[in-house]
């Protein structure tokens, strides 16, 4: 179930950019590109087989893990700056471009690599499962590192999710609005990320859906937006003001 899960995701995200490629090479929108090709990369880059061909390939030391990490970070913050900008979200701008959004990125960014270093990470294995199985101490360090992982994209996630509960309620054209509420719940999602290391192990799969649950509603979420300013013919769904003509 969670192969099909992970090769679903995978093709629903090719297909999605694959889709945004003419645009992208006309320079229409190239960030919702970018944005589809990360979570495609990303996607891949968690499943077992591509995993591990990759990282053979960069030298068997879950060098690749490592590149998931940065992959899903320049893919969220992708996420957070074109819906911010689209939504008119300006406070939530602010905190993801803004000093701290960039000294949340930046401190996360340092303790992924900092505790990456700190483990004998030599033996690829998808989740880096061989890594923490060595001993308790690498047990401990690998929970630190997901966790790091999972920081930067929760507050991204959580920064963004009072804009979507606003778009949800306002008055936007009814695909808008579907799209708010797929968004939102990609953050929720997200966010209940935080709380994995609480799950028992039998509840692994969970994690699986939570996390693939949020790429699918983020990648279908801004499908539509895109489908809704191309039936609209605007540049962006932003509501109209009392000045607007």
């Amino acid at each position: 179930m969670i192969e099909i899960l992970q090769w679903s995701t995978l093709t629903v995200c090719g297909l999605v950019a694959v889709a945004r490629v003419p645009s992208a090479v006309r320079g229409r929108n190239r960030t919702l590109f970018y944005i589809f090709a990360l979570m495609t990369l990303a996607i891949l880059l968690s499943i077992q087989a591509p995993y591990l061909a990759i990282d053979q390939a960069l030298g068997g030391v879950n060098v690749a893990n490592l590149l998931l990490r940065f992959v899903i970070f320049a893919a969220i913050f992708f996420v957070g700056i074109r819906v911010t900008r689209g939504f008119g979200a300006d406070d939530a701008y602010r905190l993801l471009a803004g000093r701290i959004g960039m000294a949340v990125l930046g401190l996360t960014s340092l303790m992924v690599v900092v505790v990456f270093l700190m483990m004998d990470t030599a033996g690829s294995s998808a989740g880096m499962g061989s890594v923490s199985a060595k001993d308790a101490r690498h047990g401990l360090l690998a929970e630190y590192y997901g966790a790091a992982g999972r920081a930067y994209p929760a507050y991204v996630s959580l920064v963004l999710l009072p804009a979507m509960v606003r778009a949800c309620r306002s008055t936007f054209p009814l695909l808008v609005r579907v799209a708010a509420f797929l968004l939102a719940l990609g953050a929720v999602a997200i966010g209940a990320s935080l709380l994995f290391p609480a799950l028992p192990p039998a509840l692994n799969s969970v994690e699986f859906v939570i996390n693939y649950t949020a790429v699918l509603c983020f990648v279908i979420g801004l499908a539509l937006i895109w489908v809704a300013k191309l039936r609209s013919g605007q540049n962006e769904p932003r509501q109209k003001t009392s000045t607007a003509k």
